[in-house]
């Protein structure tokens, strides 16, 4: 009967999708036999094993300098989880130049383990995504009118675990439609106005497939109209999964797959206007924002610290545990040359969801997002544990 309930619970609540929360993942004690004990992650995701610090491809050969003041800002989201608490006191007292003493420092207190698909391959898809520059105004006007939302006052966030314990990684997003819980407002909905979000802007925009890649971005900053800029970050989203629109056109002949890129999307908007509002629809997720301080540092990722353009990494929170340091070898975008870099796990995505696989950031402006957008590579990762989390 408690099964049954749950499924019912599910099939109320529709198309309301589930969305995973960051957590540490779980840790198996080590068995008494051969082989060495491997990390232990929630059901149907990958799992972390154990291996040495020479077998991780470029380790020797990156400065952890680099890496360094973003590892410290993990840290600082960090702080109050126990298993990082003393590692991130002993990275306090080091030189910020010492690239000797941080490589001795990760070699002493981290075990690095590398990351397998649940078919146990270790290959994956690594991406990038970056902070684009929109061009807005805080009121609307025939040039900037598509909105920028901010979390309407109806979205409501279920938390199932706080009723059924084993089903805590979902949270169910919805509204209330008189006493019952229904799916949130689609894509096509909010876009054709027939919601209650108005009020709910935080600026107004003047290209739709820019806001469209805003939101699959998570971040980025508006030119107003007078002359400052406004900073926003990810806030909430409307509980539908993630559908690529590249993907889309793909299979409907519209592009070909070495063009289904971001630039590739863009020009194909351009040149059919006419077909954009249906393509765009067609991909169901929907994503609200907050204000951000327009402080000069990164955008704000999902470890609530600033991204650091090149050193951070969006992954999926149920095979890597947010805020962890992550040995990445990947090629640079369009390019057989080697990407091998120390990177931090402070994001999340929508669209990041897996074993083997993460989204680079690029950083700001044009040009980091012309590396973004082109970034579709290969990669293997390895995520180094403090060997408090793994005893």
């Amino acid at each position: 009967m408690k099964y049954f309930s749950i499924l019912l619970l599910l099939i109320l609540l529709g198309g309301c999708a589930a969305v995973p929360k960051p957590e540490v993942p779980a840790v198996a004690p080590p068995p008494v036999v051969v082989p060495p004990p491997v990390v232990v992650l929630p059901p149907a995701v990958p799992t972390l094993t154990p291996t040495t610090w020479e077998a991780v491809a470029g380790w020797y050969d990156e400065p952890t300098t680099a890496a360094w003041p973003a590892f410290l800002e993990s840290c600082a989201g960090l702080k109050n989880q126990a298993a990082w608490q003393a590692v991130c006191l002993i990275a306090q007292t080091l030189p910020a130049q010492d690239g000797e003493a941080q490589r001795a420092f990760f070699e002493s207190n981290f075990v690095p383990h590398q990351l397998a698909n649940p078919d146990s391959s270790t290959d994956g898809m690594i991406t990038g995504y970056y902070e684009p520059l929109l061009h807005g105004s805080r009121q609307q006007s025939k040039k900037y009118r598509y909105p920028v939302y901010g979390v309407p006052g109806d979205l409501l966030t279920i938390d199932l675990a706080s009723i059924y314990p084993e089903l805590k990684n979902m949270r169910l997003r919805g509204k209330l439609q008189g006493n019952r819980v229904v799916p949130y407002y689609n894509r096509a909905e909010i876009d054709n106005s027939s919601t209650p979000l108005k009020g709910k802007e935080l600026a107004w925009v003047d290209n739709a497939v820019e806001l469209f890649f805003l939101q699959i971005q998570g971040s980025g900053r508006i030119k107003l109209d007078n002359g400052e800029t406004l900073r926003v970050g990810y806030a909430d989203q409307n509980g539908y999964p993630y559908q690529s629109i590249g993907k889309l056109l793909v299979e409907r002949g519209e592009l070909p797959l070495e063009k289904a890129s971001m630039h590739g999307i863009k020009e194909w908007g351009k040149q059919n206007p006419t077909k954009l509002p249906e393509l765009l629809a067609s991909n169901p997720s929907y994503v609200f924002f907050r204000e951000l301080p327009n402080n000069g540092n990164g955008p704000l990722g999902a470890l609530g610290v600033p991204l650091t353009a090149e050193r951070s990494i969006a992954i999926d929170p149920r095979a890597i545990p947010l805020g962890a340091p992550v040995f990445l070898a990947t090629t640079w975008p369009n390019s057989s040359k080697p990407l091998n870099r120390l990177m931090l796990a402070q994001d999340t995505g929508g669209a990041i969801k897996g074993g083997v696989r993460a989204d680079f950031f690029w950083g700001f402006g044009d040009e980091a997002g012309a590396m973004a957008g082109s970034m579709k590579q290969k990669g293997r990762m390895w995520v180094l544990l403090p060997k408090s989390l793994i005893k």
